[in-house]
């Protein structure tokens, strides 16, 4: 008998069921809804109510609230990196571009409510939160290069330019009534990024 046969563990771990990755999916949705209404310390029995499931199924997904709030802000990193692909896909690099920049308002929004969660979290929640730039950096600089490949933005206006316009446009985002703001100036900025 082999050491892999008597040892399960060492064949790799087991893939999460379909019906507790569901539980989580569900969880990490009704949390991130209870986050945006009345923030991060929203009461966890609300959160597993909303996604249908008892209080028991929450915390064997996230033992803690530190955890939760580290998974809901992961999950929108991760969905911002993958959904630039399916814009590239289904739209022009520049539509892209400007429908990605609009996702990036929607995660700002997000960010507000558990950004200071994340901060006061010396684990995991402080280590996500200082490395997901560099996710959304890499993300952004892979559609601004496909839109100048394109030929659908000037090509005098580098990445740098576009993240200087796009650091004046973030600045405020704790603010209330924020995202409509954002949304018009971001559609000025990809107006005027537009090839003539």
């Amino acid at each position: 008998m082999s050491e892999d046969s008597e040892n399960p563990s060492a064949k790799g771990a087991r893939k999460p069921r379909a019906d507790s990755l569901r539980n989580r999916d569900l969880l990490l949705t009704a949390a991130k809804a209870a986050f945006a209404e009345t923030g991060a310390e929203a009461p966890l029995e609300d959160i597993a109510r909303r996604a249908g499931v008892g209080i028991g199924t929450l915390y064997r997904h996230f033992p803690t609230r530190e955890a939760l709030v580290a998974a809901v802000y992961s999950r929108e990193i991760e969905q911002l990196a993958v959904s630039a692909d399916a814009l590239l896909t289904e739209h022009s690099a520049g539509e892209a571009l400007a429908a990605w920049l609009n996702l990036l308002v929607d995660y700002m929004a997000t960010k507000r409510v558990v950004a200071p969660a994340l901060r006061a979290d010396p684990g995991e929640g402080s280590r996500l939160y200082e490395t997901s730039g560099a996710t959304l950096l890499a993300t952004v600089e892979r559609l601004v290069a496909a839109a100048h490949a394109a030929g659908d933005i000037r090509p005098d206006i580098g990445f740098e330019d576009i993240l200087r316009m796009t650091s004046g446009i973030w600045q405020g985002y704790e603010q209330p009534g924020w995202e409509a703001g954002a949304r018009r100036l971001l559609d000025v900025m990809m107006a005027g990024l537009r090839v003539r």
